[in-house]
């Protein structure tokens, strides 16, 4: 259970009391304590969590562990978004060394962003030949690379 179900957990137990306020229902009441309780755990439980460690995740992710290829470009796209390209290419290289396709398709979206479309273009065709709907777009005819992958459109 992760923190966002706190935050669902919160106002639910709120309307839960308040319904049981209104009835006179004091099971209502008892259960939207409860959720106060489990809710307020899980937010506090969550500033404690310690960040995942990128290595221990590479290790995992080049073991076969999809949770940790998930991990590792969830951290990726967490240091492009704070502005850290190096760290974010960095990590989504490793998950795309563990075969993840949405990762070849963000890195090819930050090489963009950096290189341009052209250098872009391996990346973006790795993620299209293992079925990747919004890179296979892109190589189609009227898409923003010809089929043959040559001569990127202006």
């Amino acid at each position: 259970m992760g923190p966002g179900l706190g935050y669902f957990l919160l106002p639910g137990g709120g309307a839960l009391s308040l319904t049981g306020v209104i009835t006179g229902n004091g099971t209502l009441i008892s259960l939207s304590w409860i959720m106060w309780v489990l809710g307020i755990l899980l937010i506090l439980g969550n500033q404690y969590r310690r960040p995942a460690d990128p290595r221990a995740l590479a290790v995992a992710a080049a073991a076969g562990d999809a949770r940790a290829v998930r991990g590792l470009r969830t951290l990726a796209l967490t240091a492009r978004a704070e502005g850290r390209p190096d760290t974010a290419e960095r990590l989504l290289r490793q998950a795309v060394k563990a075969g993840d396709v949405e990762s070849m398709w963000e890195l090819g979206r930050l090489v963009e962003q950096r290189e341009g479309l052209t250098a872009a273009e391996p990346w973006f065709r790795m993620a299209a030949e293992r079925g990747h709907a919004v890179a296979k777009r892109l190589f189609r005819p009227g898409g923003a690379l010809h089929p043959d992958g040559a001569d990127p459109a202006p």
